[in-house]
């Protein structure tokens, strides 16, 4: 047999390859339309390559971004990718003391817009992670502070986490309130007692707290 049949090819893992080699290499379209099949090593041995890649970020994550530079439209942020985003100071407007070295949580829109610039939103990170607070208090029942913009039809728009809830007139107090204006622009506490996915809904009370501190109070008259 001669010294050419009897050599083997070994296939190149991507253990073997630089992970930014093999990113680059990596036939993407093939891969999301199925027409290259990957088996599971293969598949696991590629993620491991896309995590200990320094600057690759997934769409839709939210991570925690650096601001390095403020201008008179945008905030610059760095997250530690191959390319800084632009964010609008209008995302920001709820922070007045914004300032180059703060920490702000942003989520990846796009990892590149037809420019090739990574495209960030502190605004949707807030939301998702505002979400991801309210959806846990109404779970266990925790305490939440929340400020009443404004009196609306039946009752009052509360801020939970910079999302606006519904507080109803009959959540207020345990006696009636017919001077609801007396509460716009103040902050207090509430508990989530209702939360509507599907309408991304969410009602809060003021009353719970109230009732649940009058039945303590009974229990330790009574004690």
């Amino acid at each position: 047999m001669s010294e050419e049949t009897n050599t083997q090819i070994q296939p190149t893992t991507v253990e073997a390859v630089n992970p930014q080699q093999f990113l680059e290499n990596f036939n993407w379209h093939k891969y999301e339309q199925g027409i290259d099949a990957v088996d599971d090593e293969m598949l696991k041995q590629f993620e491991t390559a896309l995590d200990g890649t320094v600057g690759f970020v997934k769409e839709r994550d939210v991570i925690e971004g650096t601001v390095i530079r403020i201008t008179d439209r945008d905030a610059i942020i760095d997250i530690n990718s191959k390319s800084e985003g632009v964010i609008s100071l209008n995302e920001f407007r709820y922070n007045q003391n914004l300032a180059v070295g703060d920490k702000v949580e942003v989520l990846v829109d796009k990892r590149e817009d037809s420019s090739g610039q990574l495209v960030l939103s502190h605004k949707k990170a807030r939301v998702i992670k505002a979400w991801d607070r309210v959806n846990n208090a109404h779970e266990t029942g925790e305490v939440v502070n929340g400020f009443v913009k404004c009196r609306t039809r039946g009752g009052m728009i509360v801020d939970v986490f910079g999302i606006e809830a519904f507080l109803p007139g009959s959540q207020i107090d345990v006696k009636p309130i017919r001077d609801y204006d007396q509460f716009v622009e103040k902050t207090m506490e509430f508990k989530v007692v209702k939360i509507n996915h599907e309408f991304k809904n969410v009602v809060v009370s003021h009353k719970a707290l109230i009732e649940a501190d009058i039945e303590s109070q009974k229990k330790e008259i009574i004690g």
